[in-house]
């Protein structure tokens, strides 16, 4: 093509055609219409170029849709999507452009040369930009796997990203300057520390990637608990700066990702693997109500099914305690009897062991704490059956409603702070 061209050309100037296209260049008549040469050229090319890319985007981006649309896989179809094969297109007319510019620009060297750096320019970027959409395809083809859905794919996919982009920045000053790569990454060394400074959260972030996936720290889905960054909810998120979390009240906290190497945090994933989720609470005891049981209120007591055998053993044990130790006599106060608090708190005991809402294979006691200002502490330690939360929080309540109802049974009485109705009442009482 290139021959035809230079021969239509010599034929306007009485040169031979096997004549050397140099004896062309230095010909007075034609060097007198060389700028014309360049523009006509240069309009033709622009013709053909446009033709060539747009043909080729409409028959390749055409013929990948109909192979897209009978393969099965999911990949090509995500490639489409992301516009991978239209920058793809840009490649074949960028290609014939070094072409045609060494016919345009024959007559000017120092063009020629600008030329087709900035189109090997360009053809090194659009190579860059098909890389990164490819990447992002992989990504959520990935992302889509059951194997990788809880795995910090988006983390690996940047880093690689980066890496990728830094190998072709180089490239491409390497193309506009006409320097070898080498020159620029023996630049890159001697800019380390400022190199070190601009890329800190990302180079952190990459280090703190890469220690939650060794570690298996953080995975997409878990439920995570950060107060210093007020967060609360589930991951949605791992990328190699920032992690999301999407809390409970639907806002979306961002936090570094390094922040969950260097700074403390809760994962629930372990309560959500296990058989139930904890219920630990403490019901506060006044103490002045604490007594011995007197035989009404056991008598009344023994009528309860959960406490009536363990009623019966009882008594029977501390009979046959107090009659060894010779502590028979009702003034023997180191004598063994039962108190209101210990069968409360081995009714409750009873009670947990009894209902189907808790898991009985886990943790299950009830236990006293250590007194304190507001009362004895009787604390409650099990574990639900469910995970979520909205029915474990009715399970808890539930059991605490029938513990408040059932206390007074027990003549024992709840700890509460004085009210001011409490302080009204107390007045009206010492005025009458």
């Amino acid at each position: 093509m290139k021959e035809l061209i230079f021969n239509w050309i010599k034929s306007f100037y009485s040169v031979g055609k096997s004549t050397p296209i140099e004896e062309l260049l230095a010909n007075p008549s034609y060097q007198s219409h060389k700028y014309l040469w360049m523009l006509a050229l240069l309009i033709g090319m622009a013709v053909i170029s446009i033709l060539v890319w747009y043909l080729t985007r409409q028959v390749l981006l055409a013929i990948i849709k109909t192979i897209a649309l009978r393969s099965k896989t999911k990949l090509d179809d995500i490639l489409m999507e992301s516009k991978f094969f239209s920058a793809i297109a840009h490649i074949l007319p960028l290609l014939f452009m070094d072409y045609f510019f060494s016919i345009v620009f024959v007559s000017f060297p120092d063009f020629l040369e600008i030329a087709i750096r900035l189109n090997d320019f360009l053809i090194v970027l659009v190579i860059l930009v098909s890389v990164r959409r490819f990447l992002n395809a992989v990504r959520e083809v990935l992302e889509d796997k059951p194997y990788f859905s809880d795995k910090p794919i988006g983390a690996y996919i940047q880093t690689v990203k980066l890496v990728v982009t830094i190998v072709f920045v180089i490239i491409l000053l390497s193309v506009l300057t006409d320097q070898s790569p080498l020159f620029f990454l023996t630049s890159l060394g001697a800019m380390t520390a400022i190199l070190l400074l601009v890329f800190k959260d990302t180079i952190l972030g990459f280090v703190g990637s890469i220690q939650i996936s060794a570690n298996d720290m953080l995975r997409i889905g878990d439920w995570v608990t950060m107060e210093k960054y007020g967060a609360d909810g589930d991951v949605i998120e791992i990328n190699l700066t920032t992690v999301k979390v999407q809390n409970f009240d639907k806002t979306i906290t961002t936090i570094p990702t390094y922040s969950f190497i260097a700074d403390s945090f809760k994962n629930w994933r372990g309560m959500a693997d296990s058989g139930g989720r904890r219920i630990k609470r403490s019901l506060n005891i006044k103490i002045d109500s604490i007594k011995f049981a007197d035989d009404e209120l056991i008598a009344r007591l023994s009528k309860v099914k959960l406490l009536s055998e363990f009623i019966i053993e009882q008594q029977n044990e501390v009979e046959r305690y107090n009659k060894e130790h010779g502590l028979v006599d009702e003034y023997q106060i180191n004598a063994r009897r039962p108190t209101n608090v210990g069968l409360f708190r081995n009714y409750v005991q009873y009670y947990l062991k009894n209902n189907g809402e808790l898991n009985q294979e886990m943790s299950l006691m009830v236990r006293q704490l250590q007194p304190n200002s507001k009362g004895l502490p009787i604390e409650l330690y099990c574990f639900s059956n469910t995970k979520v939360w909205a029915e474990y929080e009715v399970v808890m309540a539930d059991i605490f409603d029938h513990l408040f109802a059932i206390i007074d049974r027990f003549e024992l009485k709840v700890h509460q702070e004085v009210a001011g109705s409490d302080l009204r009442n107390l007045e009206m009482y010492k005025g009458n």
